[in-house]
């Protein structure tokens, strides 16, 4: 399973043709306290970089783009009652959408953690 990062921090987890999407920890600590998430419907379909999600805090409403493109086969109902999973669990239980993944070369665009991870660094 690979899992890639997009510059707007989002984290996109591959596992055969579907992928798990969701905010990065450093995304999430960066919103604050995330006190609602409005999540796309199943069916909807989505191109790379386009808006897929909202999320909000106590600071300010921010959009959640898809990292690649394809069409949402699962959402995150949970988050709806409880939406500072992703405040405790960004990069596990607080996944938004998965994904049945349209075009995989697009994950080549995006980076590895390690890229990530220095990426996060370089904004400090």
């Amino acid at each position: 399973m690979t899992t890639k990062f997009t510059k707007d921090h989002e984290w996109v987890r591959v596992d055969g043709d579907v992928a798990t999407v969701g905010v990065t920890p450093y995304a999430a600590e960066q919103l604050g306290d995330v006190v609602y998430v409005e999540l796309p419907e199943k069916g909807r379909s989505f191109a790379q970089g386009a808006d897929m999600a909202v999320v909000e805090s106590a600071k300010a409403a921010s959009d959640v783009y898809a990292p690649i493109s394809g069409e949402v086969v699962d959402v995150n109902d949970a988050l709806t009652g409880a939406p500072e999973t992703v405040n405790e669990s960004a990069d596990d239980k607080g996944w938004f959408v998965k994904v049945k993944v349209a075009n995989a070369a697009e994950l080549d665009a995006l980076m590895d953690e390690a890229a990530y991870a220095d990426y996060v660094k370089g904004l400090d």
